[in-house]
């Protein structure tokens, strides 16, 4: 199974939860031009969500959320792998990260409805060359 693998970068912006507020960030996201790679939101206590920002430029990220007076949390790292959706695609990562005694914890991934795949992979930071490696193995 081929895929591609990428360290990435990632923010975190925590915000009241109003029913605006991520059409907002991200408006003005895209007015400041960061393009995303990914994008979740999760409630954080019972009146704020936590937004997590993948940017494809982190220094773009970083400069404009300066500009705008946004005070972001990071960056952490994680690892984004994309590819050919097939029945275990995952199962495969898995195996690969358990065989080289990499913890994953935390992860998100969809599949496009196209035949392909996005996964985001969040691994303790001392362990991300050692992911990355192990799965690099495997892109052929």
């Amino acid at each position: 199974m081929p895929y591609s693998i990428r360290g990435i970068q990632y923010y975190r912006i925590t915000v009241a939860d109003q029913p605006d507020e991520a059409f907002q960030l991200l408006s003005d996201l895209a007015d400041f031009g960061v393009n995303l790679l990914a994008f979740t939101a999760v409630p954080s206590g019972p009146d704020h969500v936590q937004f997590t920002l993948f940017p494809a430029d982190p220094s773009r990220l970083e400069a404009e959320s300066r500009r705008a007076g946004l005070v972001l949390d990071g960056p952490h790292a994680a690892i984004l792998i994309q590819g050919d959706d097939e029945l275990g695609a995952l199962a495969n990562v898995h195996r690969r990260l358990a065989n080289a005694s990499v913890a994953i914890y935390a992860s998100s991934g969809i599949a496009d409805g196209r035949g392909s795949f996005g996964y985001v992979i969040y691994v303790r930071e001392d362990q991300v060359d050692r992911a990355m490696s192990a799965l690099e193995t495997s892109t052929s």
